[in-house]
C-alpha cells in the first residue's frame, strides 16, 4: 500500500510539472471583431495543453499603435492589412502569419424584440430608419465600412442622431442593456453576447468580408509554443466552430 501510495504521488507530482510549474504563460493581442474564435480556441488549447493563454482585446488600430509603441506580446490576431504592417516594421515574423478566416458584417438586436427583414437593401435601409439608435464600433474596419454604407444608402441625414459610434468592447452590449436598438458590427463579434439576438448578416449586396490573421511577435518568449497556439486557431479541428460563429475559410 506504501508504495502504491508513493507510486501515485509521483505521477501527481510529474503530472503538476506538466501543467503547473512548466506551464508557461501566452500573451495574445488581438481585434475586438474575433474575440469569440480567439477566447474559446484559446480555452481549448489551455485544456489540452496545460499552458495559460492571456488574451486583451482592442480595436485593430489600438493594437497597432500598442505594437508598434513596444508593447510585449507573444501572438497577434488582427485584421491582414495591419498584420502586414506589422511584419514590415519587424514586430511580427512573417513566416507565422496564418489566416484564420473571414465574416461579414451582421445585424444584433435586443433580445426577443421583432427581427426586420435584412434579405434585401431595401429592407436593410428599412432598419436601420425604424431604429431609435444604431450601435457601432467607433474605431476599426467594421465601423468605418458601416459608416460609409450609410452614406451610400443616401440616409445620412436621417441617422445622424441615431447613430451611436461606440468602443469596440462595449457595442454590442448596449443593445442587451436597452441603450441601442440594434447594432451593426462584424457578425462574430455578436454571437454569445446575452440578451443579444443575432438577426443575419448584411445583403449580399451592401455586404463587405473581414478577415483575420494570427502571427507570433519577433520577440515572443518561445516561439514555437506561440506558433503552435496561432496555428491551433486555423486548424482543420477548429473549422466546425468558426463556422457555427459565422466565420468561414478563404484563400487570399
Amino acid at each position: 500500500m506504501r508504495l502504491i501510495s508513493i507510486t501515485a504521488a509521483l505521477v501527481a507530482i510529474i503530472g503538476l510539472g506538466a501543467h503547473g510549474v512548466n506551464a508557461a504563460e501566452i500573451k495574445v493581442l488581438s481585434g475586438n471583431g474575433g474575440r469569440v474564435a480567439v477566447a474559446e480556441l484559446s480555452e481549448r488549447f489551455e485544456k489540452e495543453t496545460g499552458h495559460k493563454v492571456v488574451i486583451d482585446f482592442a480595436v485593430n488600430p489600438q493594437v497597432r499603435k500598442r505594437v508598434l509603441d513596444g508593447e510585449a506580446f507573444d501572438v497577434a490576431v488582427l485584421n491582414p492589412p495591419v498584420l502586414d504592417e506589422l511584419i514590415k516594421a519587424g514586430k511580427v515574423k512573417a513566416e507565422t502569419r496564418t489566416v484564420i478566416g473571414r465574416i461579414g458584417l451582421g445585424v444584433g438586436i435586443k433580445q426577443g424584440a421583432p427581427r426586420p427583414d435584412l434579405s434585401t437593401a431595401e429592407g436593410f435601409k428599412k432598419a436601420l430608419l425604424s431604429a431609435n439608435k444604431v450601435a457601432y464600433p467607433e474605431e476599426g474596419a467594421s465601423g468605418i465600412y458601416f459608416a460609409s454604407l450609410v452614406k451610400r444608402l443616401g440616409i445620412e441625414e436621417e441617422m445622424k442622431s441615431r447613430l451611436m459610434p461606440m468602443p469596440g468592447e462595449y457595442n454590442v452590449e448596449v443593445v442587451a442593456e436597452g441603450k441601442a436598438d440594434m447594432v451593426v458590427v462584424v457578425a462574430s463579434r455578436i454571437y454569445g453576447v446575452k440578451g443579444v439576438d443575432m438577426v443575419g448578416l448584411l445583403p449580399n449586396e451592401l455586404q463587405t468580408w473581414i478577415a483575420f490573421a494570427a502571427g507570433v511577435s519577433s520577440s515572443a518568449k518561445d516561439t514555437d509554443l506561440a506558433g503552435k497556439l496561432a496555428n491551433a486557431m486555423a486548424a482543420p479541428s477548429a473549422e466546425p466552430f468558426l463556422r457555427q460563429i459565422g466565420l468561414q475559410p478563404f484563400v487570399e
